[in-house]
């Protein structure tokens, strides 16, 4: 395919004048989200809302080193845990970008109840907190590991996103309005596999390890990333799940990129980790409309009587054994599109 990033639409100049608030303000997508804002439309207010004092003073030094107007932008300390916090930061707020979340898999593993109590009763809380506050609108980031999970991360968040999408149930036929975006592998961010290429590179690694020659992901590009959650900000009805149209990569092609020429070491795959992610299952086909480039899962326990406000998006629903699987998708990367994207990302 075309290694281009794919525009979907998200055009920050929807949000203009309106109150924004982030959770997970200073992570990857966070900070992307937060500068694309600043850069591209003009928000009356603009909250960053996280639990790390560190990294708030770091993005503030960057929005200034940037040369952002920083008049709308506001700094709160806080965790998604406490709701009380939440209902404090949100009052004033009309928009709501969660991304805030634990997403290591082995750490999720290793420490369950830290897991649950930020990605699941997180949810909840900020649930309540905008049905209080008079939020109009949520957005919440979910992931392809939501999708039959298989370790406590992915399950934490599936949790998560059956919250967001049963709370329109809880707001009212005018009330405020939840939906998911969910989404693969972002390309370079904290914690993913391509620093971790990079470095062993830096290093002179004689040899990079993979997991499992056969393995498969989605790949996207923060740019996209963000581009897709403003896009689904502005068309989101409440309670649909948007899934974006992105590319299979190959790890073997990945780290071909990466490191060209250099042996791949099999080191096996990991507690909790598939060989292939999945982002729609058969099950969630009946429910699945398909749109130019995102797929639209409407919920299954809200959507009865309320098909009405789901009308614009069409009737085009995929075939009842459609699912979406890195493995079996249409679009690939191969190393060179890798790289390319790579350069550009």
């Amino acid at each position: 395919m075309d290694v281009h990033p794919r525009d979907f639409g998200g055009d920050p100049s929807a949000l203009d004048g309106c109150s924004i608030l982030v959770t997970g303000g200073t992570g990857s997508f966070g900070r992307a989200f937060v500068k694309t804002l600043l850069a591209r439309a003009r928000p009356k207010r603009l909250a960053i809302f996280s639990r790390d004092e560190l990294k708030q003073y770091e993005v503030e030094q960057e929005l200034r080193e940037g040369g952002f107007d920083l008049a709308p932008v506001r700094f709160f300390l806080g965790d998604v845990r406490d709701q009380a916090r939440l209902e404090m930061a949100l009052n004033g707020i009309d928009t709501v970008v969660h991304a805030a979340a634990l997403k290591q898999v082995p750490a999720a593993e290793y420490n369950p109840f830290e897991c649950i109590h930020t990605n699941v009763l997180g949810a909840e809380n900020l649930v309540r907190a905008a049905l209080r506050t008079g939020v109009e609108r949520v957005v919440a980031l979910s992931t392809d590991k939501a999708c039959s999970p298989v370790n406590l991360y992915g399950a934490s968040k599936l949790a998560a996103d059956r919250i967001f999408t049963a709370a329109n149930a809880l707001s009212g036929h005018e009330g405020c309005r939840f939906s998911v975006v969910r989404y693969g592998n972002v390309i370079g961010s904290r914690g993913s596999v391509v620093p971790l290429f990079r470095r062993l590179v830096e290093r002179g690694a004689t040899a990079i390890p993979i997991t499992d020659p056969r393995m498969t992901r989605f790949w996207i590009t923060l740019e996209q990333g963000v581009s897709f959650v403003m896009s689904c900000a502005a068309m989101m009805k409440g309670g649909e799940l948007f899934v974006p149209k992105i590319p299979s990569v190959k790890v073997t092609d990945l780290a071909e990129a990466i490191a060209p020429g250099v042996p791949h070491e099999t080191i096996g795959i990991r507690p909790g980790e598939k060989l292939h992610e999945s982002m729609i299952t058969e099950h969630d086909a009946r429910y699945t409309l398909e749109l130019d480039d995102r797929y639209v899962v409407l919920p299954q326990t809200f959507a009865e009587g309320h098909m009405d406000r789901y009308r614009p998006y069409g009737s085009n629903y995929v075939k009842e054994d459609f699912h979406y699987s890195s493995h079996t998708n249409k679009e690939w990367l191969d190393a060179d599109g890798v790289r390319a994207l790579l350069e550009g990302a």
